[in-house]
């Protein structure tokens, strides 16, 4: 049985986000004193009183409006009130119940769903605030004063949500699913990569630049297995992030690079490799992440006999630090080539947990050296003793040897084509660690 989800919705800038990352426990969600700064729905795992269950974070819920993304932010919510097993409308004391309150608890009774209603900004501690009283005439019960700031309220929030879980399952399934990060520029098509693969509109797609700010969670699970796509924000150079939140935007999508398996680093095929994209695959290539090279936008490509191998030889020429990861083009848009993607997930995931014995290792490495002598310098010659793998995601291997100064690059950088060459290792950086008589650990 999946995990119990709660909704936090509410009308725009009335601390849904802010709530959202205390009763988390971790900044996820974006903060600050400007609407419609959460657009996407944003998921987060949580656990009260030894029950976990998923939480999720919504744009604010414009009731009336004709601006095109909050359209979408009021889709989005939707969405996350026809899923979820309980719902929270987050109100403002300080404001009073206004007829934006008013229209979304009437979309919430229409829902037929439990609702637990919140009055955030309740602050004070002690007595209660007279104006909470106000807030019963929505119709949806007591309501609980809560402060997103203080903490105050939140666990009688969390115990009211607790009683309209159904009865928990005693087996809880292991989580082994790969998550996977879509990473990329801005505009480059990572939404409609993710919509295209689930069959939904599951996050905001706009031709518009930056639309998506927050690092999105999408499980999925098919006959290939289980994934979680972490949809990013675009991230661009920095001299163009003016806004604070487009700031924060770019430290989430380093955020989902970090806690991904997998990173699909996303090229406008119609661009080629640009200084951006080589700095976004970069960052993946340096947290150490298995990675693919999806080259998007292949059907608007004008195509002559040899188009695709000359693209894929430039962009493992300008992406060369990254030579290990595979390329694949695709068009998000039409869906070609997208099936292709679980494969090579799977394959780099599982190319990067790799583990290879010490025997086989010290094999390789005596056939390296019989090929190719180690250096020497003024007379002294580079001797390796040893090496062994210390770690997976990605491989660590230590090598021992007599001198780290005669250890030149060039000759690591063989070793680990040496390696590559047997063992494959396709899609994952490889990291090396030197270590010479008398090293302490």
């Amino acid at each position: 049985m999946s995990r119990p989800l709660v909704a936090i919705v509410g009308r725009p800038n009335v601390g849904k986000s802010m709530l959202f990352n205390r009763l988390v426990g971790q900044r996820l969600s974006i903060v600050e004193d400007t609407p419609g700064v959460t657009r996407d729905r944003l998921y987060a795992e949580c656990e009260w009183c030894g029950r976990k269950f998923d939480m999720v974070d919504t744009g604010g819920i414009e009731p009336t409006t004709d601006s095109e993304i909050l359209l979408f932010m009021r889709e989005q919510a939707q969405i996350a009130i026809n899923s979820a097993t309980v719902i929270v409308l987050v109100t403002d004391l300080r404001t009073g119940v206004t007829a934006a309150d008013k229209d979304v608890a009437n979309m919430l009774l229409r829902s037929k769903k439990p609702v637990v209603l919140a009055v955030n900004k309740a602050d004070s501690t002690g007595t209660t605030d007279v104006g909470v009283y106000e807030f019963y005439s929505l119709g949806l019960g007591d309501p609980i004063p809560v402060s997103a700031v203080h903490g105050h309220g939140t666990g009688d929030l969390l115990d009211q949500c607790l009683q309209y879980f159904p009865e928990e399952d005693s087996e809880e399934e292991d989580d082994d699913s790969i998550k996977v990060a879509v990473i990329g520029k801005p505009n480059v098509g990572k939404s409609s990569l993710i919509n295209c693969i689930l069959g939904q509109k599951r996050v905001i797609v706009s031709d518009m630049a930056g639309t998506t700010r927050d690092a999105v969670d999408t499980p999925l699970e098919n006959e290939y297995g289980r994934y979680v796509f972490i949809d990013t924000a675009g991230i661009r150079r920095k001299s163009k992030v003016d806004e604070r939140v487009e700031k924060f935007s770019v430290m989430r999508a380093q955020l989902a690079i970090e806690r991904a398996d997998v990173c699909l680093i996303m090229i406008d095929a119609r661009d080629g490799v640009t200084d951006q994209d080589t700095k976004i695959a970069g960052l993946a290539h340096e947290a150490g992440k298995a990675s693919i090279i999806v080259v998007n936008k292949w059907d608007l490509v004008d195509k002559e006999t040899g188009t695709m191998e000359k693209l894929r030889k430039d962009v493992l020429r300008d992406l060369s630090f990254m030579s290990y990861a595979p390329v694949l083009f695709i068009s998000a848009m039409t869906g070609q080539r997208t099936e292709r993607l679980y494969e090579l997930i799977n394959y780099v995931n599982d190319q990067s947990s790799m583990r290879i014995t010490t025997g086989m290792l010290n094999n390789v490495l005596s056939d390296a050296q019989a090929r190719v002598q180690p250096p020497t310098d003024k007379g002294r010659r580079l001797k390796i003793y040893y090496m062994t793998q210390t770690g997976v995601k990605p491989p660590n291997f230590v090598i021992f040897c007599n001198s780290k100064e005669l250890f030149h690059f060039s000759y690591q950088r063989y070793i680990e084509n040496q390696i590559r060459a047997v063992f494959g290792l396709e899609g994952t950086p490889i990291r090396m660690i030197i270590r010479q008589k008398g090293d302490k650990e």
